[in-house]
């Protein structure tokens, strides 16, 4: 049987070292995807490069992506063949690419896609996160058909916080592996 692959999508500027994203793929040997460019994120390039790098895997994959990462599964999942292969999706902190302070920087992410992702998803949102709110959050949780949850007990889940580690988030991300394997 083989062992479930975790890909790690970090999301606008990329994944700093102290970053929750960055310890969980060190911790864990979970693998980063990396794009070409951080700063002026194009929407086909990110998804061509997630395209090219779920066609190569072998195995049963977890997405765990972050802001602007999570646009890009749910834009990615509309097209790909390969969406198959995705067992779930953890999707923490979405950027409302919609709203009017993106509108030049990440003008071509939209329209965001607003369809049911083909496999399991969860949607982590915080109350005070300047880049999406918790009702645009909550739109995008019931479109992909993603279980939500806000992330309360911390102040932000976004690039720009300083989480750590981010136990809390890694349990809700096993568990959510965990009730997949058991077909919930």
């Amino acid at each position: 049987m083989a062992k479930d692959k975790v890909l790690i999508l970090p999301g606008l500027q990329g994944s700093r070292h102290s970053q929750w994203q960055s310890i969980w793929a060190d911790k864990h040997a979970y693998q980063v995807l990396e794009q070409h460019d951080w700063t002026r994120p194009l929407r086909g390039d990110w998804l061509v490069r997630l395209e090219d790098v779920i066609s190569h895997l072998t195995e049963p994959t977890y997405l765990v992506a972050q802001g602007l990462a999570c646009i890009q599964v749910a834009a990615w999942a509309v097209f790909s063949a390969h969406a198959a292969k995705v067992k779930g999706a953890f999707l923490v902190a979405p950027v409302d690419v919609e709203a009017p302070h993106w509108a030049h920087a990440l003008s071509s992410w939209r329209p965001v896609e607003m369809k049911v992702l083909p496999f399991r998803s969860v949607l982590i949102g915080a109350p005070n996160d300047p880049d999406c709110s918790p009702e645009r959050a909550k739109a995008f949780a019931d479109a992909w058909g993603s279980a939500s949850n806000e992330a309360a007990m911390i102040d932000q889940v976004s690039a720009e916080s300083n989480v750590g580690e981010w136990s809390w988030g890694h349990a809700l991300f096993k568990e959510m592996m965990k009730e997949n394997q058991n077909g919930h």
